[in-house]
């Protein structure tokens, strides 16, 4: 097995959701993460850019999206890119 890097985009859940706290909080309960940025995208709303490395399994798509479901603020996890180091 290898590791896996992965380009997510974190949606919030409305414009008004603390994105320095969501961030926080992302850091606190997801391992292997590289880089983190604020990217606007409009009418007041921003979404976060994560990069990260993971262990290369099967499904790692399904469990690196589950890792965010339980965060508070985060409406979806968006997978944008995911591509096995060799």
């Amino acid at each position: 097995m290898g590791e896996v890097a992965v380009i997510l985009k974190i949606m919030p859940e409305s414009p008004e959701v603390d994105m320095k706290k969501l961030q926080d909080d992302i850091k606190a309960k997801v391992p292997g993460i590289q880089d983190m940025k604020v990217e606007p995208i409009g009418f007041g709303l921003s979404s976060i850019k994560i990069a990260m490395i993971t262990e290369d399994e099967e499904g790692a798509g399904d469990k690196i999206e589950a890792l965010f479901a339980g965060i508070e603020g985060i409406d979806r996890a968006e997978i944008e890119s995911l591509n096995r180091m060799l």
